[in-house]
C-alpha cells in the first residue's frame, strides 16, 4: 500500500473537492440567471473573494442555479471517491474525469486542473514497488523519503495560507497585494510537487526497507 501517496491523494483531493464546492454556492446563490459568458465569477459581489477576482470558474452550461447545482454534485461527489474509493483500482481515472466535469460545470479554473493531476497522482497507488535501487541513489532517496512528512506539512500549511489565508488577510486587513498571492501560489505549487516526490519515494522504499 502506497501510504504516503494515498495520504497525498485523498488530503489535497479533499482541499480541491472542498473549492469546487464553495464555487457551486457561489454560482447557486447567484440564482436562474444566465453568466455573461462561458467564463464568470462565482462570486461577483463578495468582497470576501475580491482578491481572487471573485473566484472565476467557466461552464458550458447558461445557467448559474443549475451550473452552481451541478459543480456542488460533482465536487461532493470527487470528495466522496477521494476520501472512500481512492484505494480501488481505477481510482485515478475516475477522478480525473469527476474532475474534468467539475472543470465544465462551474468548479472553479485552478481547483479541477489541481484535482486532475491529484487523480492522476491516485494511479500510482497500486502500481507495484521497485524492490530495488541503484547503490548510487539510495542515499538521495532515503533523505527524500525522511523528508515527506515535512513536506507534507508545510504543503498543507502554505495551500491554507493561499486559501483562505490571503481571503482573510484581504478582508479584516485590507491585504490585497496581488505579487503577494503569485507567491504563495508559486510555493504552494513548489511544495505540493516537493511533496508528490518525496512521498513516492517514501512508499517505494517502504518494501525494501521492511524486516
Amino acid at each position: 500500500m502506497h501510504n504516503a501517496t494515498r495520504i497525498t491523494v485523498s488530503t489535497f483531493g479533499v482541499m480541491m473537492g472542498l473549492a469546487g464546492l464553495e464555487h457551486g454556492i457561489g454560482e447557486i446563490l447567484q440564482g436562474n440567471t444566465a453568466p455573461a459568458g462561458i467564463m464568470f465569477p462565482s462570486w461577483p459581489e463578495s468582497e470576501f473573494f475580491s482578491n481572487v477576482a471573485g473566484e472565476p470558474a467557466m461552464s458550458i452550461i447558461p445557467n448559474l442555479l443549475v451550473t452552481g447545482m451541478l459543480a456542488c454534485f460533482m465536487s461532493l461527489t470527487y470528495l466522496l471517491w477521494v476520501t472512500r474509493f481512492v484505494q480501488r483500482k481505477h481510482a485515478g481515472q475516475v477522478l480525473i474525469l469527476l474532475a474534468i466535469i467539475m472543470l465544465l460545470v462551474g468548479g472553479g479554473i485552478f481547483p479541477p486542473v489541481i484535482a486532475i493531476f491529484i487523480g492522476i497522482l491516485a494511479t500510482k497507488i497500486n502500481t507495484p514497488p521497485i524492490a530495488r535501487h541503484a547503490k548510487s541513489t539510495v542515499g538521495l532517496r532515503s533523505l527524500l523519503s525522511k523528508g515527506w512528512p515535512w513536506s507534507f506539512i508545510v504543503c498543507v500549511g502554505s495551500w491554507l495560507l493561499l486559501f483562505p489565508g490571503t481571503n482573510f488577510l484581504g478582508y479584516f486587513f485590507g491585504a490585497q497585494d496581488p505579487n503577494l498571492t503569485v507567491i504563495l501560489l508559486s510555493f504552494a505549487l513548489g511544495s505540493l510537487l516537493l511533496t508528490i516526490i518525496t512521498g513516492s519515494t517514501h512508499d517505494r522504499l517502504r518494501p525494501t526497507q521492511s524486516p
